[in-house]
């Protein structure tokens, strides 16, 4: 089985990381590595790394600085150029991956050697009905997001290379100064450019927030805007489907909707981040013979202990 490394470029993710790393590290295959890439964050996204790593010295997890630049692109590049894994797996700060992520991903591309790029489904983990969603997301892309005649586009928030694939392409991969393309639709432009085969797997599956559609009209048709831009870009390149008109077909409903149910989650007090794969999780440490959380301490305990 190929190892798996796993490369989180962050920027201001206090919220989310350490929600993010446990997701990564609670996996029935332990990554090879976890890099979480810092980008010059303002807010405690570095000391919550850190203390994750004092927290769990079992964990492979590395904190990285890219500080050259400011942006996703240059902060990707540069974890996946530190990257020492055969797999390179990619995903953003505030998604969970599923616990048998690593595993699909290194049987993926230990099964198929002609694969040079995967991707999957993803869940809303913090919308309602999360498991129905994920069904619809998997009948989407597996669908439509596609290019050249159905060849899979790899999707930023669930994404692998296989690390030779990335040093072919590394210094073509476009710049972007102007942040106004999809860069993980670029990367599979370049993969395809180079007859590079990329595959979807439904087993491959991750979750994310549908933060996005909590921005404004104009700032949501900007970002729809970028499969656009980034076909423009590649001229060579054609596809069938738009995915963008679907999802801008749903945006009011959804732009409505996930505020209420962020109150929802608040009144109940629910980390729906925490919550996304904790039946699966709780499994797995059953299986391993592990305690995923320390038992709660009797009155009796507490007053012993703190009677010392």
């Amino acid at each position: 089985m190929l190892n798996v490394s796993i490369i989180i470029p962050a920027w201001n993710e206090a919220e989310r990381i350490h929600d993010c790393l446990l997701n990564a590290t609670r996996q029935t295959v332990m990554p090879h590595e976890v890099l979480v890439v810092d980008n010059k964050s303002t807010d405690d996204t570095c000391a919550i790394v850190e203390q994750f790593i004092k927290d769990h010295p079992e964990a492979p997890v590395k904190l990285l600085h890219q500080n050259d630049e400011q942006g996703l692109i240059p902060t990707r590049n540069y974890g996946l150029n530190a990257a020492t894994g055969d797999v390179l797996g990619r995903f953003d700060a505030d998604c969970m991956i599923r616990p048998d992520w690593v595993e699909v991903v290194s049987g993926i591309f230990t099964e198929d050697s002609a694969a040079m790029g995967a991707t999957g489904p993803v869940m809303y983990y913090d919308m309602p009905s999360r498991h129905f969603g994920l069904k619809g997301d998997n009948s989407l892309r597996k669908r439509i997001y596609k290019a050249d005649g159905g060849q899979p586009l790899l999707f930023g928030s669930n994404m692998a290379l296989r690390a030779s694939a990335w040093h072919q392409i590394a210094d073509e991969v476009c710049r972007d100064k102007a942040d106004v393309m999809h860069e993980d639709i670029d990367i599979s432009l370049h993969l395809m450019g180079k007859g590079l085969k990329t595959v979807y797997s439904p087993r491959m599956i991750a979750a994310m927030s549908a933060r996005r559609m909590d921005t404004s009209f104009g700032s949501f048709l900007n970002y729809m805007r970028r499969f656009r831009n980034t076909f423009n870009a590649h001229p060579q390149h054609w596809r069938k489907h738009k995915p963008e008109i679907l999802f801008t077909a749903m945006y009011p409903a959804m732009h409505l909707f996930y505020p209420v149910w962020q109150k929802v989650l608040s009144t109940a007090d629910i980390n729906p981040a925490e919550a996304a794969w904790i039946n699966e999780q709780m499994q797995l440490a059953e299986s391993q013979g592990k305690q995923l959380y320390d038992e709660t301490p009797t009155d009796e305990e507490y007053d012993e202990k703190h009677a010392e």
